[in-house]
């Protein structure tokens, strides 16, 4: 690594590292001033408290990096733009482009870190809510009236549970086949009992559609069906936030949602922003690498203003752009990525018009 690249390479991951660990530790304190009394309230201690919000930090240091990348690029070259040092690399035969070329590579690391840190974050959340409510753990013995989306297509409909005993009351399993050879069915059990690590139901009836023609019906007084083979405890899980699930629990659970007939456009959308979002690390790296060129003669107060311009339209059109994929204006992909493309293009038309 050359002087110069050394040199670029410092300037940006001082201000990054500023503003990844400082923002996150400013909104956490005041998050902690303003609910500190109505935790204590509740019998949390002290100690539970500033634990809860320690796990809180890894969420908040992920939503930090796109903006902490952005203010690393946009000061880095504005003073460097401000000393004339961008002016002196190129009169020695650097182009603008080499010289930004160790804040590019570090835009890239820092999207790699911060999609490993998105596979963090989901862990820290949980424990974060369990903190606050003080037990990692439910006293809940009984569910009433539920439905759990299980894997291979299959669909359990359940009007009591309870796993003190192992037993289900009023029971009705579906599944959407595709043809004879994995024909549709739906089985109905007036009980079900959890016996040798398997479900055993009873006084019911299974109605079997190998194709549209044709259909058999048969009763039964006791029935072991293989594939439902989730515990009590499985079943008796509530629903985790979609903040707490990482990227392939969550695709999991929205294929739950589908198979029940739910709506899954917010979830697709949010599922693809925990991609997306930590890409946009490297696309407002080239966007503030060619704003850093074009406001360094202006001085430092213009340049953080206009960073924490850019910052806040961003954040808005990420809003705007997943209330469109959950309301259906737009697919929950592209919605995802509608904001990253839209500061893609403008960075590149910045950097095409950037002096060399």
């Amino acid at each position: 690594m050359r002087t110069l690249d050394r040199y670029v390479a410092g300037l940006f991951i001082k201000v990054f590292l500023i503003c990844v660990v400082g923002a996150p530790l400013f909104f956490i304190i005041i998050k902690l001033t303003d609910d500190l009394d109505k935790y204590l309230s509740r019998g949390l201690s002290p100690g539970q408290v500033v634990l809860a919000y320690a796990y809180d930090f890894p969420f908040q240091m992920s939503l930090s990096f796109p903006v902490a990348a952005l203010f690393g690029a946009v000061f880095t070259i504005a003073l460097m733009s401000r000393h004339n040092e961008i002016t002196a690399a190129k009169a020695s035969g650097v182009s603008f482009y080499r010289v930004i070329a160790p804040v590019l590579i570090l835009g890239v690391i820092l999207t790699a870190v911060a999609l490993g840190l998105g596979e963090l974050v989901p862990v820290t959340n949980r424990l974060h809510a369990e903190a606050l409510r003080g037990t990692g753990r439910s006293g809940r013995t009984v569910r009433s009236q539920f439905v759990y989306g299980a894997d291979g297509g299959r669909a359990y409909t359940i009007r009591r549970l309870a796993t003190d005993d192992g037993t289900i009351s009023g029971l009705v399993i579906d599944r959407e086949g595709t043809g004879p050879d994995y024909p549709t069915y739906r089985i109905y059990a007036e009980r079900a009992e959890w016996i040798d690590s398997g479900w055993r139901l009873r006084n019911g009836y299974m109605h079997l559609l190998p194709d549209k023609e044709r259909a058999v019906t048969f009763g039964f007084e006791t029935l072991h069906q293989r594939d439902f083979s989730e515990t009590p405890q499985e079943l008796l899980a509530q629903p985790r936030n979609p903040e707490e699930m990482r990227y392939g629990e969550l695709g999991r659970f929205i294929e739950s949602i589908q198979r029940s007939g739910g709506d899954v456009r917010q979830l697709v959308t949010r599922r693809m922003l925990k991609i997306a979002f930590p890409a946009a690390c490297l696309v407002v790296v080239i966007f503030g690498s060619a704003l850093g060129m074009s406001t360094g003669s202006s001085g430092p107060a213009f340049g953080t203003g206009i960073a924490l311009g850019t910052v806040l339209v961003y954040l808005l059109m990420i809003r705007i752009a997943e209330g469109m994929g959950a309301g259906g204006l737009l697919p929950p992909e592209l919605a995802a990525w509608l904001p990253n493309m839209i500061f893609l293009a403008f960075g590149m038309t910045l950097m095409a018009r950037t002096r060399t």
